[in-house]
């Protein structure tokens, strides 16, 4: 009897498990999980409400939507396993879905649903869902893969306050045919993801890319705007490394005491990360008006002046931003918030509007990984099949999710390629003839088995 082994019970882990034993019906699947439950970081996404996919993903999209340092490996990845393919997979476990826009949630909006849905079948195939296990390490002999261990269990004996607490450790060792790595990345460690599995992709020779925070907030050098903390307001967001653009995103972006944050502040942040990592100098320059140019913000402020030459320049902005932003923007242009519009000169006007479209902020650092959605860089994907989702350097190993040099956009994007990866290697690890399910297009969800093309 062929076993499966899986390390992580994330959304890559559960849907490998799924697939792997849905495909080989003989097989004794299992996952190893270091958190007391499975799926606790699919729990957080989306707010809580689960945003599985995005209708805009095919392997078309991912020159815009996804990064890496070798892109053509997700979009192959996602030719095999698109959104259509997700739907269909989570049709098939009775999941009622709903759209808002392009993005797909959970009927219930509740990421739940989803975890309850998954671990149902999980029960209904046999899966054996070991939590409370971190694994040490992990070798091939040979024959077999070597999982060392440690479980952690409840002290039943313990009274009163203690009663409950997981003090008792425990050395367990599991052996598998197949083995799939799906521990996730550094991001959100507390829900699980520690990084450990880099450690273990790196046992079997694999490469690593730098791995740094992504989808995350951006912390300020000197932030000018710190008194407006709380504030939101549409922007263009705009990442310069070493003063060179590498990524542009326009959305509603929120002041905090310590920077900026936002989506779009998510979207360009892998850019000020990486560059950080670097030691390159790195900013981060918002347009506070992206909807006008320079010369039609300083028109409209020169015919206000003409209309109402006793407003002041502050109550001129109040009408465009919120008031606690006005004297900050107004400081950094070098003007007084009393002064009235008819007594600023062409050139002063043309000063408000130069910094409304363009407020330079040094980014010092990240808010870490404990604050990231998720992570860029991971195992290079060079060294990987996109047909199975299996090692070059190491047979039968798989990787899936965001262990992989694969990162996506706000939207559904990282949730799609942990579903992607997940049924791929699931699947291939299950086949008895590994020629079976490479090159295979697309997967029925219903017939549980990988159709060729």
């Amino acid at each position: 009897m062929r076993r499966i082994g899986i390390i992580g019970g994330g959304a890559a882990g559960i849907v490998a498990a799924i697939m792997a034993a849905r495909s080989n019906r003989q097989a004794q699947v299992f996952i190893l999980e270091q958190k007391e439950k499975i799926g606790r970081k699919l729990l957080a996404t989306g707010n809580g409400r689960c945003n599985l996919t995005n209708r805009q993903i095919d392997g078309s999209c991912t020159a815009s939507c996804y990064h890496g340092e070798d892109i053509r490996f997700a979009g192959e990845v996602l030719e095999r396993f698109g959104c259509e393919d997700t739907l269909r997979f989570f049709e098939s476990l009775g999941l009622v879905m709903k759209s808002r826009g392009d993005y797909v949630y959970p009927r219930s909006d509740q990421a739940s649903t989803v975890i309850g849905l998954l671990n149902q079948e999980l029960k209904r195939l046999g899966v054996e869902v070991f939590c409370s296990v971190k694994v040490l390490s992990a070798v091939w002999n040979g024959r077999e893969f070597c999982i060392r261990a440690e479980e952690t269990l409840e002290d039943k004996t313990s009274k009163g306050r203690n009663k409950g607490q997981a003090v008792k450790k425990d050395r367990r060792e599991f052996k598998a045919d197949r083995l799939i790595l799906a521990c996730g990345g550094k991001a959100a460690p507390a829900l699980g993801s520690d990084g450990s599995g880099y450690q273990l992709a790196k046992s079997f020779g694999h490469r690593i890319a730098p791995v740094v925070p992504a989808l995350v907030q951006l912390k300020v050098k000197e932030h000018p705007f710190a008194k407006a903390s709380g504030v939101r307001t549409d922007a263009q967001v705009t990442a310069l490394v070493d003063g060179v653009p590498a990524a542009v995103d326009t959305g509603e972006v929120q002041i905090t005491a310590y920077g900026i944050s936002g989506i779009p502040v998510f979207q360009i942040s892998r850019h000020i990360a990486l560059g950080l990592y670097q030691k390159k100098r790195v900013e981060a320059v918002l347009d506070l008006l992206p909807e006008y140019t320079e010369d039609e913000v300083s028109l409209l402020l020169a015919k206000r002046a003409k209309r109402q030459p006793g407003l002041t320049i502050g109550g001129c902005l109040e009408g465009i931003f919120n008031q606690k932003l006005v004297p900050l923007i107004l400081g950094l242009a070098g003007m007084k918030m009393h002064t009235r519009l008819a007594d600023a000169d062409g050139h002063g006007i043309h000063k408000i509007a130069v910094q409304c479209k363009r407020i330079c902020l040094q980014i010092q650092d990240t808010n870490g990984f404990e604050n990231a959605q998720v992570c860029a860089g991971g195992v290079r994907t060079d060294e990987m099949d996109p047909g199975t989702m299996e090692s070059t350097r190491v047979k039968g190993l798989y990787i899936a999710g965001e262990l992989l040099d694969v990162d996506g956009i706000c939207g559904g994007y990282n949730l799609q390629w942990a579903w992607a990866t997940g049924c791929i290697a699931g699947t291939a690890s299950a086949a008895e003839d590994r020629k079976s399910c490479k090159g295979s297009d697309r997967y029925d969800i219903g017939n549980r088995t990988p159709i060729s093309t």
